[in-house]
């Protein structure tokens, strides 16, 4: 283990090391080719506001007007069947959505049920086993002008779908059910 922690805490100053070594070699000047890209980066972050407040009212609109609370109790019956617990769903929905709006519903998932329960290691497995499709495709896909993103978003929700199919058959297989 002590290896570990001397190689972690040496990696990155070696690793700074060798971009400045190798851009000595190759001639490149460091310093303006880093500040050049620090305001590419900026001109990114600029560009990306306004999907970003975008994606954060309509995950807002979705919570507000009832939508989730419909959602659930539509498909609460089929959940019953296959011995999931209703109170994932909101994960589950919002994890595609926001990142953040996720990481709150886990968080009252587990100031609720514990971290050490059937919910609340199911909802931490979730989180780590999915992505933010939507955030993603909207955010960085608009930043970069991509308009046609049929493809992306299918592939993108199959592997959520798959990642919470994952979750949900391993950590009844190890933990057991509710």
């Amino acid at each position: 283990m002590a290896i570990f922690t001397t190689i972690s805490m040496y990696i990155i100053p070696l690793l700074l090391f060798v971009i400045l070594v190798s851009a000595i070699i190759k001639q490149v000047p460091a310093y303006e080719t880093f500040v050049e890209g620090a305001k590419d980066g900026f001109q990114m972050a600029i560009s990306i506001i306004p999907y970003l407040v975008a994606m954060l009212v309509a995950i807002s609109v979705f919570r507000a007007s009832g939508a989730l609370d419909f959602l659930l109790e539509g498909i609460r019956p089929v959940l019953a069947l296959i011995g999931v617990p209703t109170e994932i769903v909101p994960l589950a929905v919002m994890r595609p959505l926001s990142g953040t709006g996720a990481l709150g519903v886990m968080s009252d998932l587990l100031a609720v049920h514990g971290p050490d329960s059937f919910i609340g290691r199911l909802a931490s497995t979730m989180q780590g086993s999915t992505d933010t499709t939507f955030y993603v495709l909207t955010v960085y896909f608009g930043a970069v002008g991509i308009k046609k993103i049929g493809d992306s978003l299918k592939v993108g929700l199959l592997a959520d779908i798959c990642g919470l199919a994952a979750a949900i058959f391993f950590v009844t297989l190890v933990f057991g059910s509710m």
